[in-house]
């Protein structure tokens, strides 16, 4: 199974260490980040799309994509 993901959040550090937590659990990423401004919160949110191979396992619409 291959499963997708789109993290999303203000781009800052702790958002870098959320893509970075996620390659060492095996995701990669999936295209370019996309980033757009939000006046209310006057920050930027960026985007990005990753994905993982995951073995022996079939899609299931009910299973929790970021446990896999």
């Amino acid at each position: 199974m291959k499963a997708y993901r789109l993290l999303t959040g203000v781009d800052d550090t702790a958002f870098c260490h959320r893509i970075t937590e996620a390659l060492n659990l095996g995701w990669s990423l999936h295209g370019s980040p996309v980033l757009t401004y939000d006046g209310v919160r006057q920050a930027v949110i960026c985007g990005q799309a990753i994905t993982k191979d995951v073995p022996d396992r079939s899609y299931e619409p009910s299973m929790d994509l970021s446990q896999q």
